[in-house]
């Protein structure tokens, strides 16, 4: 492994790590030549896909893309590194299960919202707020209440209120 310090490629592993549940591996390593020590990170690398945007522009998946967009839906929320890997993981899993060469964006867009829905709230509406492309604050007063009846009904029919029955929550937009 090239060391980013001096560009030798002379470096030896001085931790292992298994992240995920074994999904990943976080190896420390010291560069021989300049001694510095650095992190990598070794994955099972998916086969790809295409997401298909609203313009019709297809791009090739990306997964620091949708990472970012997490990361700012979860700003200041009490969501761990760990939470976003796992979500990211099972978004991937479910689209590739597709087994599409082509996903349409408003596709991965309904898998995220439903994910963050059962994760964080408040998380789920700064998503939304984007992805459906609110207009003004009726468009986000409807998006609580729809969240909020979501989870009363799941509570009264003994669910743990993580997904809107009937289909009231579902995205009206596309995501890219």
């Amino acid at each position: 492994m090239k060391c980013p310090y001096c560009q030798q490629n002379d470096s030896s592993v001085i931790d292992s790590r298994e992240l995920q549940g074994g999904e990943s591996i976080r190896r420390r390593r010291r560069c021989n030549a300049c001694g510095q020590r650095f992190t990598t990170y070794e994955r099972i690398e998916l086969a790809s896909f295409m997401v298909v945007k609203k313009s019709g522009q297809r791009e090739e998946y990306n997964q620091q893309k949708l990472r970012a967009r997490l990361r700012l839906a979860f700003t200041k929320r009490p969501i761990s590194e760990a939470q976003i890997d796992a979500m990211i993981a099972r978004i991937e899993r479910e689209l590739l299960a597709l087994g599409q060469a082509e996903i349409p964006s408003s596709k991965i867009g309904d898998v995220v919202m439903r994910e963050l829905q059962e994760l964080d709230q408040i998380a789920y509406i700064r998503f939304a707020s984007v992805y459906r492309n609110f207009a003004d604050l009726e468009d986000l007063r409807q998006a609580v209440d729809q969240l909020s009846h979501g989870r009363a009904a799941a509570r009264r029919n003994g669910g743990d209120g993580g997904e809107d029955e009937g289909g009231g929550a579902a995205p009206q937009g596309g995501a890219g």
